[in-house]
């Protein structure tokens, strides 16, 4: 082979090399400037968090009055809508208590109606002690007027004189007693019954008792599923938990995210959710509100961050995120783990016709690969 096809093979060779060196002094920076660019475009539009729970509304049961469960009319994860019973405390004692507070109704009802009736009386015997008043000061008044002129005795006079004196404070003893029947009927015999007040006492009583009875049946608050239910025989404490409710409907999730993501977050902020549990089916939500204060101060004993040495760590702030929707979904629960998504926007200002033009070309491409069914 002669040196001429030696050189022509060569030149092909350097060619090629030529083309690569410039392809990469040129295409690599380019990419690298592209994907800087890109980044700079869509990066922080998409605030995800996998610190995200699925809350409900949960409550403990907790009785109003004491007794002994008699029944408990749902199981463990039973549903049950609102106003269902749940369970029986034994009523017998509450009974008693409401035929004991009819009871002193009705004697308050017979204790007004006796005041009444001496009231009346004892009006009738004012008037009389007016007349025997009346009739002893004109008794005494014509004996003064006799021994004056000697005709009657001093002892006769003395004795007319305490006559006197004695209707008289027999007419004040009735006058008293007639106000303080007046009081004790709450102003006079025309007061109504339902407004005098031992009959409110008492008819206050009764329906304490009614209602201690009534909440002897204990009631759903909302509709939910049953859980750590009781047993019938159990002992039921005013105010002690007896049993929790787990609200089924209107879920929510709390999403905490770093304090230094949420520049850019506000509700009304569209997000993608997916639950643990069912890995293909997706969820969409809605940013709903955002926590005013960080988790840490709702702790039980929150950092003093102005005592001994200090280190800087990063707070989560808690974001309530609404389903959308969960018609036909799967069965959420309290408590299960999430991973969410929230579209922020960013970014915005004068570039924003060509963030959005680089966002539709992005959606159009992916959307064109998908093959049709």
């Amino acid at each position: 082979m002669s040196s001429s096809d030696d050189t022509q093979q060569q030149a092909p060779a350097k060619g090629r090399k030529r083309w690569l060196r410039r392809t990469l002094l040129i295409g690599i920076p380019a990419t690298v400037a592209l994907a800087i660019f890109l980044f700079s475009v869509f990066s922080g539009r998409y605030i995800s968090t996998e610190n995200a729970y699925i809350r409900a509304p949960m409550i403990s049961i907790s009785p109003e009055v004491s007794g002994r469960i008699s029944s408990v009319l749902v199981k463990e994860n039973q549903a049950v809508n609102t106003g269902d019973l749940l369970l029986q405390i034994d009523p017998a004692p509450y009974k008693i208590a409401v035929a004991r507070a009819e009871a002193q109704l009705r004697q308050a009802e017979n204790a007004i109606s006796t005041l009444k009736a001496r009231y009346a009386t004892r009006q009738e015997e004012l008037e009389l002690a007016k007349e025997n008043v009346a009739f002893a000061r004109k008794e005494y008044n014509r004996q003064q007027a006799l021994a004056k002129r000697n005709l009657t005795s001093q002892s006769d006079l003395a004795r007319y004189h305490h006559e006197l004196a004695t209707a008289e404070r027999q007419q004040d003893a009735i006058s008293r007693d007639l106000k303080r029947i007046e009081v004790t009927l709450g102003g006079g015999l025309d007061l109504p019954l339902a407004e005098h007040p031992d009959y409110q006492a008492a008819q206050a009583s009764l329906n304490a008792a009614k209602l201690d009875l009534a909440r002897t049946r204990i009631t759903s608050p909302f509709a939910g599923i049953a859980a750590k239910t009781p047993d019938p025989g159990a002992y039921a404490k005013n105010g002690a938990a007896i049993m929790s409710l787990v609200g089924n409907r209107d879920l929510w999730i709390e999403a905490n995210f770093k304090e230094t993501e949420l520049t850019r977050m506000v509700p009304g902020q569209k997000v993608e959710i997916e639950v643990d549990t069912y890995p293909d089916q997706a969820f969409e939500g809605t940013v709903q509100s955002i926590a005013q204060a960080t988790g840490s101060e709702f702790s039980v004993l929150p950092a003093q961050n102005a005592t001994g040495n200090w280190v800087k760590v990063v707070q989560r702030v808690p974001v309530r995120i609404r389903f959308d929707s969960t018609d036909n979904a799967p069965a959420l629960r309290a408590g299960m783990s999430t991973s969410v998504s929230v579209d922020t926007g960013y970014p915005e200002g004068h570039h924003i016709a060509l963030v959005d033009w680089l966002r539709g070309f992005v959606g159009e491409a992916h959307a064109g690969e998908v093959t049709p069914e």
